[in-house]
């Protein structure tokens, strides 16, 4: 009977001893750090967190768009035509001058003095009719230019008009050429990489063309002659 019962002991022990041991396996309950005030974080935890933070979430539908990497020498073209107008309109014909075309600047201040000869010329004019005007006025029946003694005060007045009109017109020429000046600096600078090239290819075959007859279209046979640049 004895014997009964210490093989029953043993065999109680024998079945409690893997329980004992999946109990030492256990994850216990994570103590707070006295320094931080926090829970410590296990290793597997840490990755786990550091690769959620790196993940993007992707919108649905949309599509990333290709990112265009220039270097320094296109960044410093494609500033050459703003560079290039903004020379031009502080000193005209600089522009010109720094694109290799300097042979453009003697027409653009051709263009200024031609302009500002016809502005003295009319402003000159203008002023003597108009002295004319105001001294007749002033002295009725008396003239102070003998060369304007033929004409009376009509004459006096449509000419007064006409070169104040052709003044006006010389002010007008005077804006124009400015800003020609600054719009040949920026196209010039724009197609300073511009290729023109003088041989050509052409390209030829059969083609069907439309041709309208009576209010209808018509499909016509043709040879076609195409110049690709």
């Amino acid at each position: 009977m004895q014997i009964i019962r210490l093989f029953s002991l043993l065999l109680i022990l024998a079945l409690s001893l893997p329980a004992f041991g999946q109990s030492d396996t256990l994850v216990t309950t994570p103590q707070k750090d006295t320094l931080s005030g926090a829970f410590p974080q296990s290793p597997d935890t840490k990755a786990i967190a550091v690769k959620d933070s790196s993940a993007t979430i992707k919108e649905p539908g949309k599509k990333k768009e290709p990112v265009v990497v220039k270097d320094a020498a296109r960044l410093a073209l494609e500033k050459l035509p703003g560079q290039a107008a903004r020379r031009s309109a502080i000193l005209p014909g600089y522009g010109q001058i720094k694109n290799g075309r300097w042979w453009k600047a003697p027409f653009i201040y051709g263009g200024f003095v031609g302009a500002g000869l016809v502005f003295e010329f009319n402003q000159r004019y203008y002023k003597k009719m108009l002295d004319e005007r105001q001294f007749r006025y002033y002295n009725p029946g008396k003239k102070s230019d003998k060369e304007l003694e033929p004409y009376d005060e009509q004459a006096l007045r449509s000419a007064q008009d006409y070169y104040r009109r052709n003044r006006d017109l010389s002010i007008l020429a005077g804006t124009a050429v400015y800003a020609i000046n600054i719009i040949d600096a920026y196209v010039d600078a724009k197609f300073f990489r511009y290729d023109i090239n003088d041989e050509l290819s052409i390209r030829y075959g059969p083609s069907i063309e439309a041709y309208a007859v009576h209010a209808s279209i018509m499909p016509v046979a043709a040879f076609k002659i195409k110049l690709i640049l």
